[in-house]
């Protein structure tokens, strides 16, 4: 009479130290994590897109060419690290890389052809903290509602204009100013704020969405040519560039 109760007790014992750990699995938090993103985002653009509007309405409109489009929308890739300091707080920091564009190649003539490009670049490194609110716990899956921001610096950022005249004759060179390559850049402060949620699984690997915006204006660029502060030709004034913007990020986050 003992033995099978016997054996269904040693089973049942099996069964608990045997089974596989998912069965009692719990959402690993880890105190460090590699966050890689991106973010789908608006960028303002500033004196860029009036710079735009200048050259569309004093070059491109006379010869009856289509306008370039104005900068509005880009993508900000971003490697961060976050750590814990405690079970609500953690510090972060992180270096990314954004760039936008506009381009078109307009054909005035047979074997003619004239290419122009408008491109925004910087590289943003920022440094800030998020605060966790209670968990909402379910099983093995665990999300975790954030609010965070920081400083940001934007380092090694410039803009840079093309147009390119091919097999041009001399009436298109003159009507156009020939060929023509400029470049001005400036670094500069900013901030960020973003909140959204984080949800960990029963694995070193979580999921983290938020909503961010960013402030970003950089002041009287400098070209790179002559070392002068670059003029916005509608406003005589000193060339503003603003790569602030608001965006939603998705990133793949893997615990150490």
């Amino acid at each position: 009479m003992f033995r099978p109760r016997s054996a269904v007790l040693a089973a049942l014992a099996a069964v608990v130290f045997l089974a596989p750990s998912s069965a009692f699995a719990a959402a690993e938090i880890h105190r460090l994590n590699v966050a890689i993103s991106g973010t789908p985002t608006g960028i303002n653009a500033g004196d860029f897109n009036e710079g735009l509007d200048f050259y569309n309405r004093v070059t491109l409109a006379p010869h009856g060419f289509e306008p370039l489009e104005k900068v509005k929308f880009t993508w900000l890739f971003d490697t961060e690290l976050r750590y814990f300091v405690t079970r609500n707080l953690s510090i972060n920091a992180g270096l990314g890389h954004e760039r936008a564009s506009t381009s078109k190649e307009y054909l005035p003539a047979l074997s003619q052809s004239i290419n122009v490009r408008a491109e925004i670049l910087t590289v943003p490194v920022h440094l800030g903290a998020s605060y966790y609110l209670q968990p909402y716990n379910q099983g093995d899956f665990q999300a975790r509602v954030f609010a965070g921001g920081g400083l940001v610096q934007y380092t090694h950022s410039r803009i840079t204009f093309l147009q390119q005249l091919s097999g041009a004759d001399s009436a298109t060179t003159a009507q156009f100013g020939g060929s023509i390559q400029t470049a001005a850049t400036q670094d500069s402060p900013g901030y960020y704020a973003e909140g959204g949620v984080h949800m960990f699984f029963a694995a070193r690997y979580s999921v983290l969405l938020s909503a961010n915006y960013r402030s970003g204006e950089l002041a009287s660029l400098v070209d790179e040519r002559t070392g002068q502060v670059f003029i916005n030709p509608q406003t005589n004034q000193p060339f503003r560039l603003d790569v602030g913007g608001i965006g939603f990020r998705m990133a793949a986050v893997v615990g150490l």
